[in-house]
């Protein structure tokens, strides 16, 4: 799944740490979830969503081989 965590929080400014801190998670967990390495559960995807002022899935894509 691709996402545009990094260029949202880029836009806004913000280094990985400083979001992590918004969203109470650590800044690996930001890397990870930038990178595609981890999937946030939906109670943080929701968080990332309010704290950029977009729906969820305009922030996370589905890759071609993705299930609906």
């Amino acid at each position: 799944m691709r996402n545009d965590v990094r260029e949202h929080r880029q836009r806004q400014g913000l280094s990985q740490g400083a979001l992590a801190a918004v969203l109470g998670v650590s800044r690996q967990t930001v890397n990870a979830i930038e990178t595609g390495k981890y999937l946030p559960s939906l109670p943080l995807a929701l968080a990332l969503g309010r704290h950029f002022s977009t729906p969820v899935e305009d922030l996370f894509h589905p890759d071609s081989g993705d299930q609906p």
